[in-house]
């Protein structure tokens, strides 16, 4: 039975994550941080694809400047990635933004480390702590050898450590590694030593196709076993393609419903149309629907009505037709050449 980690609520933005608030839905700016103009045009774009909380890099302080842009463009919240200068950190907050990205061994001493958090704390702004196998210390890494599951749940309770030290566990922890098995470990470790919420990704997962087979592999296995708060599919590619990715995961676990659930047969030697046409033509065109329905596209009449009942609408092919059907029950026969906008139509007007 599906059991949900019990994590603490964090609020990030006009949005909370943890508790039992749906997993939210992530990605980050691969535009150059210095172009502001650009980081807003791709924002707006992934914010559009539902992206619900977006990540930038912020290299130095002059790049604050665009999180001032983004701020102003967005209704989602914006995280500023930071690594080891903290007085860009306070320029963020100053800025507005929504969560800091920083690990707090790599800022320096400790009254840098307590400038940042009593500047979170004052503006109730979250901090992620980010471990990824390159980030380990010395003193872990010599510990485990390598890096180890084990070794990047230290460090992830290390960096959490120096936080609490100073009263601050608004906290929000990832432990990343481009290995599938490790990440599935470290965070499964993790989950058991605090109440903290959970950024779960595989890191420098890939290209398009093996990045979307190696985050589905992981994160689907954390999600099942109720680890994750907020999400993201790492991918090298257009960013607004990590969003649909990430909600069809979510769609296929049964965890969140934003949008058409596809159902689609691979077809075999009683197909007649050319289904896997059709199939990609439909979901392409669907993508943006946020109507929460079932779709089947089905190859034949042994796999439409009959196999696909449980789905809202669907079509079931013919020899150069098809039938559109609903709750299993058939509608009317349609042409091969109409059966998609009639497909669209009727989802348009009866849902």
């Amino acid at each position: 039975m599906y059991t949900r980690r019990k994590a603490k609520e964090v609020k990030i933005g006009n949005i909370t994550i943890g508790g039992n608030h749906p997993i939210a839905v992530q990605s980050m700016l691969n535009t150059l941080a210095s172009d502001a103009d650009a980081c807003v045009e791709q924002a707006l774009r992934l914010e559009k694809a539902g992206c619900e909380i977006i990540r930038t890099a912020v290299p130095d302080l002059d790049c604050v400047n665009t999180v001032y842009k983004l701020k102003e463009k967005l209704s989602i919240p914006v995280v500023a990635d930071i690594h080891f200068d903290y007085r860009i950190a306070l320029e963020c907050a100053e800025a507005g933004i929504d969560k800091i990205r920083i690990n707090p061994g790599n800022i320096g001493s400790d009254d840098r480390v307590k400038a940042v958090a009593d500047k979170c704390r004052e503006k109730n702004i979250p901090i992620r702590i980010g471990v990824n196998s390159g980030s380990l210390e010395k003193e872990i890494l010599a510990k485990y050898g390598s890096p180890t599951p084990e070794a990047l749940a230290e460090s992830a309770m290390y960096h959490a450590s120096l936080l609490e030290k100073f009263d601050f566990d608004n906290i929000i922890l990832s432990l990343k590694s481009s290995d599938v098995m490790k990440s599935f470990e470290a965070y499964s470790i993790v989950g058991e030593k605090c109440d903290y919420p959970l950024h779960i990704g595989v890191t420098e997962a890939g290209t398009e196709r093996m990045g979307i087979i190696k985050s589905s592999a992981g994160l689907g296995a954390l999600l099942l076993n109720g680890i994750g708060d907020t999400m993201r599919i790492s991918l090298t590619a257009d960013p607004v393609k990590e969003i649909y990715v990430a909600y069809d995961l979510l769609k296929a676990l049964g965890l969140r419903n934003k949008g058409i659930k596809f159902v689609s047969c691979p077809t075999c030697g009683r197909t007649k149309i050319d289904l896997i046409k059709l199939a990609a033509e439909a979901e392409e065109k669907l993508k943006d629907c946020n109507k929460e329905i079932t779709v089947a596209i089905m190859g034949c009449i042994v796999n439409g009505p009959g196999e696909a009942r449980e789905a809202d609408i669907g079509i079931a092919g013919g020899d150069g037709c098809g039938l559109i059907f609903k709750k299993g029950e058939i509608l009317r026969k349609v042409p091969e050449d109409k059966l998609l906008d009639e497909l669209v139509n009727e989802i348009n007007n009866s849902f």
